[in-house]
């Protein structure tokens, strides 16, 4: 387990800290644990179970806990499956799809067939958005409407810039958090909160470095389901303007969300997203 923190204790520590705030969930829950070909991942369940299911995918560094603000709202509506990611911080497996193979949309086949889900909404967010459009390009006629947060996979990802901040990350306290506001875009503004969780995790996490696999106009051309793309402009993760830029390009259809001053960290967005998946987005932005 250690092999994706920088010590087995500093791992131990971290999923103290998630249990802690699995306990403190906004909604009534289940707790699921899914045998899949990469180890055990960890779904929490809430809302109806009757609702149509909608399948939520965190972005590196995090875990279900990303999704809290918006479980109230979602649950009302869908029956929610926040999904550990393996090998990041949460409670799924420490393994890691090879990202330049089938091993990710294998690993959610796997998942899916455990929750007994066939056809499910999506929502990804940067790597868990890559997650879900290289699953939505492999396996046609699976996802039903995808909503993606600053994926991966569409415009250049900025390696010098998170390089940068990962070299800040060892200079002491004030440094690390000049590194953090600088990679998520986020003041001490009301952010306090979510600053102090992304430093905790990643003085202990080690999170993945190779470069994310960029889909190619040809696989963005085959997707034919309602997608909404969300990014900030001022994204110092992944070129926002050339993520849209292929997004209108290719996909037509889609609706395009370009928020201004916004970097890569997205919050106040269960609304946008909410209506989408509702179906009440009526044409691409």
């Amino acid at each position: 387990m250690s092999v994706i923190y920088q010590t087995e204790a500093e791992g131990q520590w971290l999923r103290q800290r998630y249990s802690q705030a699995l306990a403190d969930a906004p909604v009534s829950n289940q707790q699921l644990r899914v045998p899949t070909r990469e180890g055990e991942t960890f779904v929490l369940a809430c809302g109806p179970e009757q609702a149509p299911p909608l399948v939520l995918l965190h972005g590196s560094g995090a875990n279900g806990s990303h999704w809290y603000a918006d479980l109230p709202a979602w649950s009302e509506h869908f029956r929610v499956y926040s999904v550990d990611l393996v090998g990041e911080p949460g409670l799924s497996a420490p393994s890691r799809p090879d990202l330049a193979t089938e091993a990710s949309a294998l690993w959610l086949d796997d998942v899916l067939a455990g929750l007994d889900v066939h056809t499910t909404a999506m929502v990804g967010m940067s790597l868990g958005g890559w997650t879900a459009l290289d699953y939505a390009v492999r396996r046609p006629g699976r996802i039903t409407r995808l909503a993606l947060g600053c994926p991966g996979g569409l415009g250049a990802q900025r390696r010098w810039s998170i390089l940068a901040a990962g070299l800040l990350m060892l200079l002491g306290p004030r440094a690390r958090e000049r590194s953090v506001r600088y990679l998520v875009g986020l003041d001490r503004s009301g952010n306090e909160a979510v600053l102090e969780e992304v430093m905790a995790v990643f003085t202990r996490f080690r999170p993945r470095t190779e470069a994310l696999p960029v889909l190619s106009d040809d696989a963005l051309r085959t997707l034919d389901l309602p997608l909404q793309v969300t990014v900030g402009d001022r994204d110092r993760m992944f070129d926002s303007s050339e993520t849209a830029r292929r997004v209108r390009a290719c996909v037509p259809h889609a609706h395009v969300r370009v928020l201004p001053g916004v970097g890569h960290a997205l919050t106040s967005q269960t609304g946008p997203v909410l209506e989408f998946l509702r179906g009440r987005v009526p044409h691409p932005g």
